[in-house]
Protein backbone atom coordinates (compact mmCIF):
# COMPACT_ATOMS: atom_id res chain seq x y z
CA UNK A 1 0.00 0.00 0.00
CA UNK A 2 0.97 3.32 -0.96
CA UNK A 3 -0.06 6.80 0.76
CA UNK A 4 0.08 10.31 -0.88
CA UNK A 5 -0.60 13.66 0.83
CA UNK A 6 -0.67 17.16 0.38
CA UNK A 7 -2.48 19.92 2.65
CA UNK A 8 -2.34 23.50 2.74
CA UNK A 9 -4.01 26.46 4.45
CA UNK A 10 -6.64 28.74 2.85
CA UNK A 11 -3.77 31.30 3.12
CA UNK A 12 -0.55 31.45 3.82
CA UNK A 13 0.75 32.27 6.80
CA UNK A 14 -2.75 31.00 8.50
CA UNK A 15 -3.14 27.94 10.83
CA UNK A 16 -4.55 25.29 8.77
CA UNK A 17 -7.51 23.27 10.21
CA UNK A 18 -7.35 20.28 8.28
CA UNK A 19 -5.68 17.06 9.55
CA UNK A 20 -5.03 13.98 8.19
CA UNK A 21 -3.14 11.06 9.31
CA UNK A 22 -2.18 7.17 7.84
CA UNK A 23 -0.95 4.19 9.61
CA UNK A 24 -0.40 0.76 7.94
CA UNK A 25 -4.26 -0.13 6.84
CA UNK A 26 -5.90 2.80 7.98
CA UNK A 27 -6.47 6.67 7.08
CA UNK A 28 -8.23 9.78 8.59
CA UNK A 29 -8.89 13.18 7.69
CA UNK A 30 -10.37 16.08 9.37
CA UNK A 31 -11.22 19.48 8.70
CA UNK A 32 -11.95 21.41 12.02
CA UNK A 33 -14.75 24.02 12.40
CA UNK A 34 -15.10 26.88 14.05
CA UNK A 35 -17.46 30.12 14.05
CA UNK A 36 -15.42 32.85 12.25
CA UNK A 37 -15.49 35.76 14.47
CA UNK A 38 -17.32 34.24 17.52
CA UNK A 39 -15.73 33.13 20.60
CA UNK A 40 -15.69 29.49 21.39
CA UNK A 41 -15.12 28.78 24.57
CA UNK A 42 -12.06 26.97 24.05
CA UNK A 43 -8.93 28.07 24.94
CA UNK A 44 -6.63 25.24 22.32
CA UNK A 45 -8.69 26.21 19.25
CA UNK A 46 -10.13 24.27 16.20
CA UNK A 47 -6.94 23.48 14.92
CA UNK A 48 -5.96 21.84 18.18
CA UNK A 49 -9.23 19.82 18.21
CA UNK A 50 -9.03 18.00 14.74
CA UNK A 51 -5.30 17.20 15.23
CA UNK A 52 -5.77 16.02 18.86
CA UNK A 53 -9.60 13.99 17.59
CA UNK A 54 -7.57 13.20 14.48
CA UNK A 55 -4.81 11.75 16.22
CA UNK A 56 -6.44 9.77 18.86
CA UNK A 57 -8.39 8.38 16.16
CA UNK A 58 -6.45 6.98 14.24
CA UNK A 59 -4.84 5.39 17.06
CA UNK A 60 -7.78 3.94 18.41
CA UNK A 61 -8.72 2.22 14.91
CA UNK A 62 -5.36 1.02 14.46
CA UNK A 63 -5.31 -0.54 18.41
CA UNK A 64 -8.80 -1.88 18.03
CA UNK A 65 -9.00 -3.49 14.36
CA UNK A 66 -12.56 -5.21 15.58
CA UNK A 67 -14.46 -2.14 17.00
CA UNK A 68 -16.71 -0.20 14.62
CA UNK A 69 -15.21 2.92 13.36
CA UNK A 70 -18.48 4.70 14.79
CA UNK A 71 -17.67 3.16 18.39
CA UNK A 72 -13.57 3.90 17.66
CA UNK A 73 -14.72 7.78 16.93
CA UNK A 74 -17.20 8.25 19.88
CA UNK A 75 -14.29 7.09 22.29
CA UNK A 76 -12.20 9.41 20.64
CA UNK A 77 -14.39 12.29 21.12
CA UNK A 78 -14.94 11.59 25.02
CA UNK A 79 -11.04 10.88 25.60
CA UNK A 80 -10.58 14.73 23.48
CA UNK A 81 -13.31 16.00 25.94
CA UNK A 82 -11.57 15.07 28.84
CA UNK A 83 -8.66 16.54 28.07
CA UNK A 84 -10.47 19.93 28.37
CA UNK A 85 -13.54 20.12 29.83
CA UNK A 86 -12.02 21.34 32.95
CA UNK A 87 -10.39 24.32 31.19
CA UNK A 88 -12.80 25.09 28.60
CA UNK A 89 -16.43 25.50 28.22
CA UNK A 90 -17.72 23.01 26.08
CA UNK A 91 -21.33 23.88 26.34
CA UNK A 92 -20.74 26.95 24.33
CA UNK A 93 -22.65 26.66 20.85
CA UNK A 94 -19.79 27.63 18.93
CA UNK A 95 -17.32 25.02 20.60
CA UNK A 96 -14.67 23.59 18.43
CA UNK A 97 -15.74 20.93 16.10
CA UNK A 98 -14.88 18.70 13.26
CA UNK A 99 -15.78 16.79 10.21
CA UNK A 100 -14.19 13.07 9.82
CA UNK A 101 -13.10 10.67 7.53
CA UNK A 102 -11.28 7.26 8.58
CA UNK A 103 -10.76 4.29 6.47
CA UNK A 104 -9.72 0.90 7.59
CA UNK A 105 -8.34 -2.74 6.01
CA UNK A 106 -9.39 -5.81 7.53
CA UNK A 107 -10.56 -8.63 6.72
CA UNK A 108 -10.74 -8.65 2.93
CA UNK A 109 -12.75 -5.34 3.42
CA UNK A 110 -12.35 -1.70 3.48
CA UNK A 111 -14.24 -0.27 6.28
CA UNK A 112 -15.07 3.51 6.10
CA UNK A 113 -16.84 6.45 7.94
CA UNK A 114 -17.58 9.75 6.58
CA UNK A 115 -18.94 12.40 9.21
CA UNK A 116 -19.65 15.94 8.09
CA UNK A 117 -18.95 17.22 5.14
CA UNK A 118 -15.52 16.07 3.66
CA UNK A 119 -15.24 13.36 1.18
CA UNK A 120 -14.46 9.27 0.05
CA UNK A 121 -13.73 8.86 -2.96
CA UNK A 122 -13.42 5.22 -3.78
CA UNK A 123 -11.97 3.97 -6.96
CA UNK A 124 -12.68 0.68 -8.44
CA UNK A 125 -10.67 -1.78 -10.56
CA UNK A 126 -13.60 -1.71 -13.06
CA UNK A 127 -12.44 2.12 -14.10
CA UNK A 128 -15.73 3.36 -11.94
CA UNK A 129 -15.73 5.29 -8.72
CA UNK A 130 -18.14 6.02 -6.12
CA UNK A 131 -18.31 8.93 -3.44
CA UNK A 132 -19.20 9.13 -0.24
CA UNK A 133 -19.95 12.73 1.00
CA UNK A 134 -22.36 13.49 4.28
CA UNK A 135 -24.38 16.37 2.14
CA UNK A 136 -27.04 16.86 5.24
CA UNK A 137 -24.85 20.46 6.37
CA UNK A 138 -25.36 21.22 2.71
CA UNK A 139 -28.85 20.50 2.35
CA UNK A 140 -29.22 22.85 5.73
CA UNK A 141 -26.79 25.36 3.75
CA UNK A 142 -29.28 26.18 1.27
CA UNK A 143 -32.11 26.33 3.00
CA UNK A 144 -30.05 29.53 4.66
CA UNK A 145 -27.62 30.70 2.36
CA UNK A 146 -28.92 32.48 -0.21
CA UNK A 147 -28.15 36.63 1.15
CA UNK A 148 -24.49 35.21 1.64
CA UNK A 149 -23.93 34.36 -1.94
CA UNK A 150 -25.45 36.90 -3.83
CA UNK A 151 -22.80 39.14 -1.94
CA UNK A 152 -19.22 39.41 -3.04
CA UNK A 153 -16.84 38.01 -0.86
CA UNK A 154 -15.17 40.24 1.17
CA UNK A 155 -17.73 43.01 1.16
CA UNK A 156 -18.65 44.44 4.55
CA UNK A 157 -22.16 43.94 3.70
CA UNK A 158 -20.80 39.75 2.72
CA UNK A 159 -19.20 39.43 6.16
CA UNK A 160 -22.24 40.81 8.00
CA UNK A 161 -24.81 37.96 5.74
CA UNK A 162 -21.69 35.06 6.77
CA UNK A 163 -21.80 36.00 10.28
CA UNK A 164 -25.42 35.55 10.61
CA UNK A 165 -25.78 32.44 8.23
CA UNK A 166 -22.74 30.89 10.40
CA UNK A 167 -24.84 31.44 13.64
CA UNK A 168 -27.81 29.86 11.85
CA UNK A 169 -25.65 26.90 11.33
CA UNK A 170 -24.48 26.27 14.72
CA UNK A 171 -27.70 26.20 16.09
CA UNK A 172 -28.37 23.43 13.78
CA UNK A 173 -25.25 22.09 14.96
CA UNK A 174 -25.98 18.27 16.01
CA UNK A 175 -29.97 18.57 16.06
CA UNK A 176 -32.62 16.75 14.44
CA UNK A 177 -33.35 18.20 11.48
CA UNK A 178 -30.09 19.69 11.40
CA UNK A 179 -26.30 18.14 10.46
CA UNK A 180 -24.10 16.44 12.34
CA UNK A 181 -20.53 17.23 13.36
CA UNK A 182 -17.94 15.63 15.46
CA UNK A 183 -17.90 18.21 18.54
CA UNK A 184 -17.51 17.93 22.58
CA UNK A 185 -20.25 15.26 22.32
CA UNK A 186 -19.34 11.89 21.69
CA UNK A 187 -23.15 10.52 20.47
CA UNK A 188 -22.50 12.44 17.39
CA UNK A 189 -20.49 9.08 15.95
CA UNK A 190 -23.90 7.33 16.06
CA UNK A 191 -25.14 9.06 12.86
CA UNK A 192 -21.75 8.93 11.14
CA UNK A 193 -22.19 7.18 7.22
CA UNK A 194 -20.43 3.90 7.25
CA UNK A 195 -19.95 0.81 5.50
CA UNK A 196 -17.94 -1.39 3.90
CA UNK A 197 -16.65 -2.71 0.09
CA UNK A 198 -14.50 -5.82 -0.96
CA UNK A 199 -11.17 -4.51 -0.86
CA UNK A 200 -10.41 -6.85 -3.94
CA UNK A 201 -13.22 -4.40 -5.86
CA UNK A 202 -10.69 -1.20 -5.07
CA UNK A 203 -7.62 0.49 -6.93
CA UNK A 204 -7.45 3.36 -4.45
CA UNK A 205 -8.87 5.14 -1.47
CA UNK A 206 -8.74 8.62 -1.28
CA UNK A 207 -9.85 10.98 1.38
CA UNK A 208 -10.51 15.20 0.82
CA UNK A 209 -11.43 17.76 2.88
CA UNK A 210 -14.04 19.93 1.18
CA UNK A 211 -11.87 22.87 0.67
CA UNK A 212 -9.85 19.75 -2.24
CA UNK A 213 -13.34 18.57 -3.60
CA UNK A 214 -14.20 22.33 -4.77
CA UNK A 215 -12.32 21.90 -8.06
CA UNK A 216 -15.26 18.61 -8.73
CA UNK A 217 -18.48 19.32 -6.58
CA UNK A 218 -18.66 23.88 -6.22
CA UNK A 219 -16.36 24.81 -9.55
CA UNK A 220 -17.48 21.72 -11.88
CA UNK A 221 -14.09 22.43 -13.34
CA UNK A 222 -13.78 18.53 -14.04
CA UNK A 223 -15.61 15.06 -12.17
CA UNK A 224 -14.03 12.53 -10.25
CA UNK A 225 -12.95 10.21 -13.00
CA UNK A 226 -10.59 13.07 -14.26
CA UNK A 227 -9.95 14.05 -10.31
CA UNK A 228 -8.17 10.40 -9.90
CA UNK A 229 -6.48 10.73 -13.42
CA UNK A 230 -4.81 13.53 -12.05
CA UNK A 231 -3.75 12.05 -8.50
CA UNK A 232 -2.33 9.10 -10.07
CA UNK A 233 -0.16 11.35 -12.47
CA UNK A 234 0.80 13.83 -10.78
CA UNK A 235 -0.36 13.39 -7.12
CA UNK A 236 -2.08 15.25 -4.52
CA UNK A 237 0.00 18.75 -4.74
CA UNK A 238 -1.56 19.18 -8.34
CA UNK A 239 -5.07 18.64 -7.85
CA UNK A 240 -4.41 21.33 -4.88
CA UNK A 241 -2.84 23.76 -7.40
CA UNK A 242 -5.56 23.60 -9.72
CA UNK A 243 -8.07 24.29 -6.58
CA UNK A 244 -5.44 27.23 -6.12
CA UNK A 245 -5.90 28.53 -9.67
CA UNK A 246 -9.71 28.78 -9.64
CA UNK A 247 -10.07 30.24 -6.27
CA UNK A 248 -7.84 32.70 -7.45
CA UNK A 249 -9.31 33.45 -10.66
CA UNK A 250 -12.63 34.18 -8.84
CA UNK A 251 -11.22 36.32 -5.80
CA UNK A 252 -15.12 37.41 -5.19
CA UNK A 253 -16.66 34.61 -5.49
CA UNK A 254 -19.02 35.80 -8.38
CA UNK A 255 -18.40 33.47 -10.30
CA UNK A 256 -18.92 30.42 -7.71
CA UNK A 257 -20.55 31.79 -4.38
CA UNK A 258 -19.14 30.39 -1.59
CA UNK A 259 -18.39 31.27 2.13
CA UNK A 260 -14.66 31.45 1.67
CA UNK A 261 -12.92 32.23 -1.26
CA UNK A 262 -10.00 29.99 -0.32
CA UNK A 263 -10.14 26.99 2.01
CA UNK A 264 -7.68 24.86 3.64
CA UNK A 265 -7.55 21.75 0.99
CA UNK A 266 -6.51 18.51 2.08
CA UNK A 267 -5.91 15.15 -0.33
CA UNK A 268 -4.76 11.95 0.79
CA UNK A 269 -4.24 9.05 -2.13
CA UNK A 270 -4.10 5.84 -0.95
CA UNK A 271 -3.32 3.19 -3.33
CA UNK A 272 -4.37 -0.31 -2.67
CA UNK A 273 -2.31 -3.56 -4.09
Amino acid sequence: MRFALATLPADPGRENEDFTAVSPGAAVLLDGAGVGGAETGCTHGVAWFSSTLGGLLLRSITAHPERPLADCLADSIGLVRSLHEDSCDLVYRASPSSTVVAARVGAGALEYLVLGDSSLVLAHRDGGASVVTDRRLDEVGKRLRGPVDALPTGSPEHAAALADYRDALTGLRNRPGGFWIAGPDPRAAEHSLTGTVPLESLASVTLLSDGATRLVDRFELTDWQEALAVLGSSGPDELIRRVREAEDGDPDSRRWPRGKARDDATVLHWLLP
